[in-house]
């Protein structure tokens, strides 16, 4: 017995010392060059054949010159300009196959950098062959569809691999595309056409990746100044029926611009607008031409509220806010290094707030329809309890975050805020440059002293904080640093409102939606009960937000739930309305999955939409700001 004792305490005192299995790191190697701003030897090609338009695939050829045998590094673009992330669709380039003299030259992907291909280059060898294919979206799960049976969205850095080591500015290539025939496209690059083909002007590798191309069967073009040009491409010729009162408004959308801003930062700008059910919108910023994608009815459906003519302004503005002005941490020398976005509360901020100013000194959205939907800005943030715990600045880091993911609780865990509440931080800037000079100045002042220069540069002019501190004092001397600070840095339970109150307006709730709003809810496909029951309602009853800490939450309603039922009829938005608008609480019969349950929201105060209501008489700062020059 007493050896059995023994020996079980020797078994407890080794197991008391016995300890789990500790790895160390394995060390990681980067083998992939930093860019360096030197010359690369030679000049690339991509050669694109976009006919099968079908299965919705690009067939690319390449060539890329070598100067010496050895390792080599060569890249999909990764971290693009205006998506302010990693948004580069590696998933997507498929059968790629390098060869060299004839053979074939063996590739490995990093393993950290999944965008990146290591090779060796043999001995002789003077350029590198490669062919590939872009496995275009499909179907919306797969991601934008960018080709469609009638048109197409083609971005170069879908198509192309450039080699790493240099700034991509000093990389050389030549592009060109063979589109289906009778079709027609159009880029911010400069192209001629060379029988099937458009051979597009040799340029640098950046300046490639920011002029992507519009193409279709379906085209049509329309000059608005001496340098800039409209270009639609529709899923049929009656969407590209314009009336001469539409292109007007877009004319005069330039001519605004340009005497907002007095300096035009490109030589030509294409418009590219795609106006499909097919294809997915999009809305992104180039130097010389942006790609907008709307749903039919822009030019068809005008009379039928503002739609989607907020697009084609913001994205304009953006030449010189975004690209020529550019965050010095968003500026980047090659489509590797990560991109930090701490300034885009100026870079998409601000260029939304003069999208909504100049939609309507240009006429493309009416004065008042701009009030409605600025009123709607302002509540939606008013109303969001995220703004107690998460900075403004902080919502900068979105894009890298959420990619723009859907978020189930957007009001708690706020989403790119930086947009609208920076439009709202520079309305309260104006205001308060008008109250400062006694109504001497205004944001148009710092528009001219921050955008306004080197007319015809299109390259980038970085700026920092201290910057847009020092233009801002040297339109109206004032502590801008501890202002812009407290609305970046600040928590509050309410939206900074001051901009409209101290310009003239109020933000109001009445019973009555504003034509606006209603136009955005036919648009959505939805009904917006946000600020009654703080809930929002999609297709058949389908909830597709609800506030935080709204009756709709703490009765427990949730998005992904589905309405069955209000008050024992069957759901329908109309009866929803009348539900709410009777001022007692809703009953509601709710189904997720396969579970049934019943849910009262108990809310009482009937109907409440969102609007401006002037303060006083006369002509206040936000109509000054809205008229037309």
């Amino acid at each position: 017995m007493r050896r059995v004792f023994a020996l079980t305490a020797l078994l407890l005192a080794s197991a008391a010392t016995a300890q789990n299995s500790l790895p160390q790191h394995a060390p990681y190697e980067n083998r992939i060059p930093a860019p360096r701003d030197v010359p690369y030897p030679g000049t690339m090609t991509v050669k694109v054949d976009a006919t099968d338009v079908a299965r919705r695939i690009l067939s690319v050829r390449q060539t890329i010159p070598v100067a010496q045998a050895g390792p080599m590094t060569l890249l999909m673009p990764a971290w693009l300009p205006g998506k302010h992330a990693a948004r580069g669709e590696i998933e997507k380039l498929t059968g790629l196959k390098i060869t060299a003299n004839g053979k074939p030259v063996p590739w490995k992907r990093d393993t950290v950098d999944v965008w990146a291909f290591h090779i060796d280059v043999p001995a002789g060898a003077k350029q590198l062959d490669l062919s590939f294919k872009f496995t275009g979206a499909t179907k919306t799960e797969q991601g934008r569809v960018s080709i469609a049976s009638n048109m197409m969205n083609l971005q170069f850095e879908q198509v192309s691999l450039y080699p790493a080591g240099w700034f991509t500015r000093r990389i050389p290539v030549q592009a060109i595309v063979t589109y289906p025939a009778g079709w027609t496209a159009a880029s911010g690059l400069p192209a001629r056409k060379q029988g099937a083909d458009y051979v597009y002007e040799k340029t640098d590798y950046e300046t490639l990746i920011d002029s992507p191309v519009f193409a279709g069967r379906y085209f049509k073009e329309w000059k608005l100044s001496d340098r800039v040009d409209l270009n639609v491409v529709a899923d049929s010729p009656e969407e590209l029926n314009a009336t001469p009162e539409q292109i007007d408004a877009h004319k005069r959308l330039v001519d605004q611009s340009i005497k907002l801003f007095g300096a035009q930062h490109y030589d030509r700008y294409e418009f590219l607008l795609a106006i499909s059910d097919e294809m997915g919108g999009i809305g992104l910023e180039h130097h010389r031409s942006s790609e907008n994608g709307v749903k039919p009815g822009y030019f068809t459906k005008w009379n039928d509220g503002p739609g989607p003519r907020n697009l084609l302004p913001h994205e304009f503005v953006h030449s010189w806010n975004g690209k020529f002005r550019r965050g010095a941490d968003s500026w980047t020398p090659d489509f590797r290094t990560p991109m930090r976005n701490s300034m885009l509360w100026v870079y998409e901020g601000q260029t939304q707030f003069w999208g909504y100013v100049l939609q309507a000194r240009s006429g493309i959205v009416s004065k008042q329809d701009t009030l409605d939907m600025l009123a709607s800005i302002a509540a939606n943030l008013d109303n969001r309890p995220a703004r107690t715990w998460r900075d403004l600045e902080d919502t900068t880091n979105d894009p890298v975050i959420s990619a723009r993911r859907p978020k189930a609780w957007v009001s708690w865990q706020r989403s790119e805020d930086y947009y609208n509440e920076g439009l709202l931080v520079w309305l309260e800037t104006d205001a308060m440059l008008r109250r400062l000079s006694g109504g001497t100045k205004s944001m148009d002042d710092f528009a001219r002293a921050f955008f306004g220069m080197r007319d015809g540069d299109w390259g980038v002019l970085t700026y920092r904080f201290e910057d847009v501190v020092a233009t801002l004092n040297g339109v109206q001397p004032h502590d801008w640093a501890s202002f812009l600070r407290t609305r970046l840095d600040g928590l509050n339970a309410r939206a900074p409102l001051a901009g409209f109150e101290q310009n003239g307006y109020r933000l109001v709730y009445t019973d009555t939606p504003t034509p606006s709003f209603k136009n955005n809810d036919k648009t959505r496909s939805q009904t917006d009960l946000s600020y009654s029951i703080g809930a929002v309602m999609g297709k058949a009853g389908a909830v597709s937000q609800v506030t935080w800490d709204s009756p709709a939450f703490e009765a427990g309603l949730t998005p992904g739930d589905t309405i069955v039922a209000i008050g024992g009829e069957e759901y329908s938005d109309d009866r929803l309305i009348a539900a709410v608008k009777a001022k007692a609480p809703v009953k509601l019969l709710v189904k997720n999955g396969t579970r049934y349950r019943d849910v009262t929201v108990d809310y009482r105060g009937g109907l409440r939409y969102p609007r401006l209501e002037k303060i006083g008489s006369g002509e206040g700062g936000l109509d000054r700001l809205l008229a037309p020059r």
